[in-house]
């Protein structure tokens, strides 16, 4: 029993030494790496703007005569199609009935001449009488069955009925508003912006807004139009498309904002990278440049043109925007050596601690 236990602590022993030894053959160092980023001063104005809806239209009767049924209320919600209000439809339905039946007949009485015209029976002059008439009268059969139809006010779109203008039982006009309705769709900015930031919208980039009911919440906004003609006040309006955004509360129509108009960086040629990928060899400032195929560094001399109070350096020349740089772990490396990525942090794996258990052949500095 004494020798069985020795040779299974022996055999533990060299497997334990093999297990040492291969991990050690096999240790890649890990570095994170960084984008090297564009640099240029960032600029943008910020100007008051006010959230209006996307479609603020009156809505009115295409004919004319006494109201007879209001079915909404002001503020109430309608859909697309609902009915709003209705007319007096008594003429318009008589109108309709004598123009029907007259309709049927002549539509009778052509379609039999087009008949006997196809078996040369009648002249070709009776024949364009008939197609003229049937056209005639189909154009006053449609007109009268619009006009009962309309005798129904419908909702053009979903959205709030602002106000009403006419009560039941009192006589309109074609075209006379009876409700003023605005839309639920995507709703809009509207800001005013002086012609010294007007002449340069060329080089907006893209546009923020901020409101006091939702501090710290920014929104997306989508230019819609910029108007050429200055008002009176020599300001040119901007509309903006607030763009949806199920993770933001939904701003009110006519609730103040800041509007924030972000412009293009300028091209000046130089890049950003951390200070923490700067090291020097050779007294001259260098980099690690990782190489993605081959998963390998190589040095680069730089030079460099401001040191940043934030972190970042800038650079004039030796780099270029897209490449990527070392910047954890830039001095215990050397030239062509393969090196592996620090892994992105996952959800399950909070503060990276499974990494740093499992990762025994791989050294992190």
């Amino acid at each position: 029993m004494y020798k069985l236990l020795i040779l299974i602590l022996s055999i533990l022993f060299l497997f334990t030494s093999c297990i040492q030894q291969k991990v050690q053959k096999e240790t890649i160092k890990t570095v994170k790496i960084s984008a090297v980023e564009q640099f240029g001063d960032e600029k943008k104005e910020s100007f008051p703007g006010k959230v209006r809806a996307s479609s603020e239209i009156n809505v009115a009767f295409r004919i004319s005569g006494p109201i007879v049924g209001i079915h909404v209320k002001e503020g109430q919600f309608v859909q697309k199609g609902q009915v709003l209000a209705e007319m007096d439809s008594r003429d318009y339905a008589i109108q309709f009935s004598a123009t029907e039946a007259e309709y049927n007949q002549i539509k009778a009485e052509a379609e039999r001449i087009i008949q006997l015209y196809e078996l040369q029976s009648v002249s070709e002059n009776d024949y364009d009488k008939a197609i003229s008439g049937l056209k005639q009268i189909t154009a006053k059969y449609n007109a009268h069955k619009n006009a009962l139809e309309d005798t129904k006010l419908i909702a053009p779109f979903d959205g709030y009925v602002q106000k009403r203008f006419f009560d039941k039982g009192e006589t309109i006009g074609a075209g006379m508003p009876v409700f003023s309705m605005i839309s639920t769709n995507s709703p809009e900015v509207v800001v005013n912006i002086p012609v010294a930031v007007y002449i340069q919208s060329d080089k907006f980039d893209f546009y923020t807004c901020l409101f006091e009911l939702f501090p710290g919440k920014e929104y997306n906004l989508e230019l819609i139009s910029i108007n050429a003609k200055a008002n009176m006040n020599q300001l040119h309006q901007v509309q903006f498309r607030l763009n949806k955004n199920d993770d933001l509360p939904k701003p009110l129509i006519g609730t103040s904002t800041m509007v924030t108009i972000h412009f293009k960086k300028e091209n000046t040629g130089m890049v950003l990278i951390p200070n923490t990928a700067l090291f020097e060899k050779d007294g001259i400032p260098t980099v690690w440049i990782y190489d993605n195929n081959e998963q390998k560094v190589t040095a680069r001399n730089i030079v460099l043109y401001e040191i940043k109070t934030d972190g970042n350096i800038v650079v004039s020349e030796g780099l270029k925007t897209g490449e990527q740089v070392v910047s954890a772990g830039v001095h215990l490396l050397s030239e062509g050596e393969k090196v592996r990525l620090i892994p992105e942090a996952s959800q399950t794996n909070v503060g990276g601690l499974l990494f740093k258990i499992f990762s025994a052949p791989y050294i992190l500095y």
